[in-house]
């Protein structure tokens, strides 16, 4: 198979599946590892595709920054269906911390507090969308606001969370890497998502299946050290990667 073959090849795989590795595509071709290699530079210089760790995808991989009015219609119905699904993990006169961004949003939207419930938020839309429940006590977090996720952040917010300890922290991501971890696009943001999972007892990820195999600037933490993911896909190596991290995992 000469060069033009392997890159066809090789772009109809990652059409097909979304990602291919080297080791799958030498495989596959029955060339080594260094000419694999040549051909994906080929075609990312070509603007085709973008290589990751290992392989290589038709989707960026690195989640840059956007504003908020941008993000909320992107992957809507997912949200949505991510936000239900989180609800009901919601206990009566529950404490929990809600983190940042649009899947936070929908999140708010759906609960239905049963009794008393205590909320401790750094977003302002969260905010915005509890407000209306009488049954809800909010605890809004202080500071500087990022504008592109309509947020909270820095040290005023960290210092605050010191106080207190919820049962569960639900927080939203930009991207997930299976080696680097969690990540978002502001890294004083990273640092508070932080100080917040150290103020709760369960780490709960909401996340649109867009979110895998990306990295963004600010690192959170390694997937190792959340409890729960919640996404409408989830890519079979996330599974098996939940499963041997002990990480539950809802698809909905």
């Amino acid at each position: 198979m000469n060069n033009v073959e392997r890159h066809q090849f090789i772009i109809k795989q990652i059409e097909k599946e979304g990602h291919v590795s080297v080791v799958d595509l030498c495989e596959h071709l029955q060339v080594s590892s260094v000419t694999i290699r040549k051909d994906l530079q080929f075609l990312e210089d070509a603007g085709m595709v973008f290589r990751t760790h290992g392989g290589a995808t038709n989707v960026n991989p690195y989640q840059k920054d956007r504003s908020i009015n941008e993000k909320t219609n992107l992957h809507a119905d997912a949200k949505k269906m991510i936000g239900q699904e989180a609800a009901k993990l919601v206990e009566p006169n529950d404490s929990i911390i809600i983190a940042s961004g649009t899947t936070m949003q929908y999140f708010a939207k759906e609960i239905v507090p049963q009794n008393g419930l205590t909320v401790i938020t750094s977003a302002i839309n969260v905010t915005m969308e509890l407000i209306k429940h009488e049954s809800v006590d909010i605890i809004q977090l202080g500071g500087p606001v990022r504008k592109t996720s309509s947020s909270i952040m820095g040290r005023y917010a960290e210092d605050l969370l010191g106080d207190f300890f919820c049962s569960k922290l639900f927080l939203g991501v930009d991207g997930i890497d299976a080696e680097f971890g969690i990540t978002t696009t502001n890294a004083q943001e990273a640092l508070l998502n932080r100080k917040m999972m150290e103020s709760a007892h369960k780490v709960i990820v909401l996340a649109d299946s867009s979110k895998f195999d990306r990295k963004s600037l600010g690192k959170i933490t390694t997937l190792a050290k959340i409890d729960m993911i919640i996404s409408d896909s989830i890519p079979s190596k996330y599974q098996q990667l939940c499963d041997n991290l002990g990480i539950e995992y809802k698809i909905c």
